[in-house]
């Protein structure tokens, strides 16, 4: 089916369509809302439709159904998943709750939603720093993802963090010395990374953020630019049409998240004809792990959450 034909068959069966920022172009063009994890956890909320067609990986159309229960959410390559998602159990929550129970428990969005279920809090890459200064706790276990925690703990020196192992295999294959090659090979070029970067690449970037973040900077900034971009192709794919008159330059090669990549225009197709099993989560487990997403989604990305913060450990998960 083109372009034009699954648009209005999306049309035609009240359904959304939303693509991550990672995925190929000629999925992106056809959705309803683009964005990173946060934006379309917004969006999927505010969506009037019905049914909605989440073109990424498994935990973020599970994020979509715990924050719309009562909408159908299909995830059209159905076996896309997030090794960095599968890295961290519900039961690794759980010792780590045993070993430090003082600590909050804050989830990046990329984790299961059996994972979510046994934390307090979850927060993005735009979030994290906010999120984390905002509890009322002095120790935060993060997890999964060590790099992206070692940056928030940078900048949260006033909270002791616990790091789980976890990390992003596509994020962690770019080194330093890619990073100093990309400046010898583009004297005078930004070079813009996400935080799930490991940290000695992070400290050579001049500018460190989302992928939200790192779209605004290059689309924002005076004509003629030029910028090395340190994260997933798709990001460098989408500012080749949004912002052409800027130099954009992947930091890697390859710097490509094959799950991402696994949508296709007739996934789509046969997920918006009913063909495609939608994404079934049991209720005690959207029950609790809708907590930390909702704490999360009342942040709203502000600098502080007022006196939202973790429950009290009587209204923490159980530790079993």
């Amino acid at each position: 089916m083109t372009t034009t034909e699954i648009q209005a068959l999306a049309e035609r069966k009240d359904a959304f369509i939303l693509a991550h920022y990672y995925q190929p172009m000629d999925i992106q063009r056809i959705a309803g809302a683009v964005g990173d994890s946060f934006e379309l956890a917004k969006r999927a909320t505010a969506a009037p439709q019905k049914t909605l067609i989440f073109c990424g990986v498994r935990f973020m159309a599970e994020s979509a159904k715990l924050l719309s229960p009562d909408k159908t959410v299909v995830l059209p390559a159905a076996d896309a998943g997030c090794p960095m998602a599968d890295m961290v159990t519900p039961e690794d929550v759980r010792r780590l709750r045993e070993k430090h129970p003082d600590a909050a428990v804050m989830a990046y969005v990329n984790t299961s939603a059996e994972v979510k279920a046994e934390c307090d809090i979850c927060c993005t890459s735009s979030s994290a720093e906010q999120v984390a200064r905002s509890l009322r706790e002095e120790e935060i276990i993060f997890l999964p993802d060590r790099n992206l925690g070692a940056y928030v703990a940078a900048r949260a020196p006033e909270k002791r963090f616990i790091l789980f192992e976890g990390h992003c295999p596509v994020h962690r294959r770019v080194a330093a010395a890619d990073v100093r090659a990309a400046r010898e090979a583009r004297p005078g070029a930004r070079v813009l990374v996400h935080p799930e970067c490991l940290p000695e690449v992070v400290a050579l970037a001049d500018g460190v953020g989302s992928t939200s973040w790192i779209l605004r900077e290059v689309e924002q900034a005076p004509p003629g630019g030029q910028f090395v971009i340190g994260t997933e192709a798709g990001v460098v794919e989408r500012l080749r049409e949004t912002a052409p008159e800027q130099a954009c330059f992947l930091l890697k090669a390859g710097f490509v998240c094959p799950n991402m990549k696994k949508t296709s225009l007739e996934d789509v197709a046969r997920a918006l004809n009913g063909k495609t099993p939608a994404v079934d989560l049991d209720g005690e487990t959207m029950r609790r792990a809708r907590v930390p997403l909702e704490r999360m989604m009342r942040a709203g990305g502000q600098a502080a959450l007022s006196q939202e913060s973790v429950p009290d450990k009587s209204e923490r998960p159980c530790v079993r």
